[in-house]
């Protein structure tokens, strides 16, 4: 960051000895001052945030209820045959938009 500009003010941050080790590291191999390379990765670096998902996550555990419902009534001889591939792409466009929408990170409750 080559911009003239006056720092003054100063941030603590916790970290393991890993953590540190590498961010240095990481500042060395780009070639930057310790803080320019923090300041680059912390403002540079774009945070995507989901829309709150609990309502979709418990429709889909809803869905997948249903779905244990009809497997057990399948097994237990009550349904002959049943193509249920068009339930089974819908779970999986479900899951991968829940995926996207948290850009793989995995759901806490």
């Amino acid at each position: 960051m080559s911009e003239n500009r006056k720092r003054n003010q100063t941030l603590t941050v916790r970290l393991t000895a890993s953590e540190k080790e590498a961010i240095i590291r990481n500042a060395v191999k780009a070639r930057m001052s310790l803080t320019d390379y923090i300041v680059a990765a912390s403002l540079l670096t774009e945070i995507h945030v989901a829309e709150d998902t609990r309502p979709l996550i418990s429709e889909l555990k809803r869905v997948g209820n249903n779905l244990n419902q009809i497997a057990a009534k399948i097994n237990a001889g009550a349904f002959q045959s049943y193509n249920f591939q068009e339930v089974i792409e819908m779970q999986k466009a479900i899951y991968e938009e829940l995926y996207r929408l948290n850009r793989g990170t995995p759901w806490r409750p």
